[in-house]
């Protein structure tokens, strides 16, 4: 079952390929590119704290400038080669991503704060009227109705989990804006609404666990139990927050952390993995599980009765890392700087694009910038090496939105020139936890927030 969650959910992503409801097919040549980037004079040498600035910049503009027109929210996806690509589907956990770029964009200079506050009204106005099931968003939602777009046949109810990545960022709008003026703490008090507004014990079916999906038509027919290792700690964490539907740490304890289940003793390459990442000991899931939950709740120094997560997520990066340099399937440019394995887009046989989640166990000699980019703030050394390396390569890898979601150095440089909102959000937000702190600051000093920790009985920097 633990597999069936990290993978099975995965492989009916973002980019289905059955038909199913909106597609992530590619409107880019079935064939691989047969140029390889220019082995003459690299571009200009540029200081990492520049290079910082421009990453974030670039990548600023996917929630900024290629938003869904009529809400504001996440694109799912955008394709610069055909933009018309699936314009109105918005993405709930994306836009939770997105929203905390927004406040970044405001620190950062790319939009005034009178700009943002603007757009992210327009956000939560959206997310107030579409549809929820209780309390909980779907995955997708079309942007011009607020109604729900299927995922999968099962699938057109709630999701708690990317209900969840959109409250860690709703969290992190209202301790933003709860100090300023009035116009300022009515979008606090809406964000802090909205998310205390999800029924987390409902999604328990009465058990000592969450379940992901609710369906009006299927009931809990997926049934999938949020069980670690992988990307939803945080729905655990926000359930045991929420004042009015809160989970107990039984709850937590049974599910999340198996009855302590979750830690490991294996390792790799001399690093010890720390949690059991099921289906993919010892070297590592895709690296996306690093990102999503950490990207308001501040990993470092957090533990639990079982498992210090700062010290899982960090290991995780670097086992990532090592397991690219020593490249036992011998893909080219595989090394110290070219480095990184996800969920992301990936190069079908055919040359095509497909998705997948890629990691040590599924490697496909894909490379996805979001993985290096997005831990960051776990191995500062090795992930600025990788965006130098992404850098240096610019004129294939940096598009309209910031670095293209994937490439591979092994098929003549093959490149994924599209964009998927749950790949860019972290790259945004993880450079600024890294450079700043800034959502791990605000999300942390959330009183309920913190009173969720304390239930569960984490231990916390605060």
């Amino acid at each position: 079952m633990l597999v069936s969650l990290a993978t099975i959910f995965l492989l009916v992503s973002c980019s289905n390929d059955d038909g199913q409801g909106p597609t992530g097919e590619s409107q880019l040549p079935e064939t691989p590119k047969d140029t390889v980037p220019d082995k003459g004079e690299e571009p200009p040498a540029i200081s990492d704290e520049a290079l910082l600035d421009l990453t974030q910049g670039e990548t600023f503009k996917y929630f900024w400038d290629f938003a869904e027109a009529n809400s504001g929210a996440a694109r799912e996806r955008y394709h610069p080669g055909n933009p018309a690509n699936d314009p109105n589907t918005v993405t709930i956990g994306g836009t939770g991503f997105g929203v905390m770029g927004i406040l970044v964009g405001i620190e950062r200079g790319f939009v005034t704060r009178e700009q943002a506050v603007e757009r992210l009204d327009q956000i939560l106005n959206f997310l107030e009227s579409a549809d929820r099931f209780h309390g909980a968003w779907p995955h997708w939602l079309d942007g011009n109705t607020g109604k729900v777009r299927p995922f999968s046949p099962l699938d057109n109810g709630g999701d708690l989990v990317e209900t969840a990545f959109l409250a860690q960022g709703l969290i992190c709008i209202s301790e933003y804006f709860k100090g300023g003026t009035d116009t300022e703490k009515a979008l606090a008090e809406k964000a802090d609404s909205l998310w205390k507004g999800v029924e987390w014990d409902w999604y328990t079916q009465n058990k000592n666990a969450l379940y992901w999906h609710w369906s009006p038509d299927h009931d809990f027919a997926i049934n999938l139990e949020l069980k670690g290792y992988n990307e939803v700690l945080i729905t655990y964490v926000l359930a045991a927050a929420s004042p009015d539907h809160g989970i107990t740490k039984e709850v937590y304890t049974n599910g999340w952390a198996s009855n302590g289940n979750i830690a490991s003793a294996e390792s790799a390459y001399g690093i010890p993995l720390v949690v059991d990442h099921a289906g993919n000991a010892p070297k590592g899931g895709p690296l996306f599980w690093a990102h999503y939950s950490y990207l308001g709740l501040d990993p470092r120094g957090l533990s639990d009765d079982f498992v210090n997560y700062g010290d899982a997520v960090v290991n995780h990066s670097k086992i990532n890392h090592a397991y690219c340099v020593d490249n036992p399937k011998n893909f080219k440019a595989y090394g110290e700087n070219c480095w990184g394995l996800t969920a992301s887009y990936t190069r079908k046989d055919d040359g095509g694009i497909g998705y997948t989640a890629h990691s040590p166990s599924n490697d496909t000699g894909v490379i996805s910038p979001t993985a290096a980019i997005g831990s960051l703030p776990y191995t500062p050394d090795e992930s600025i090496k990788a965006l130098h390396y992404f850098y240096r390569n610019k004129g294939k890898l940096l598009g309209p939105a910031g670095f293209y979601d994937a490439f591979s150095p092994q098929y003549d440089f093959w490149v994924a020139e599209a964009y998927l909102a749950i790949d860019q959000g972290p790259q945004l937000v993880m450079i600024e936890n890294y450079r700043s702190g800034l959502l791990w600051k605000l999300f942390m000093q959330n009183e309920d927030v913190q009173a969720g920790l304390d239930k569960l009985g984490f231990n916390y920097a605060n």
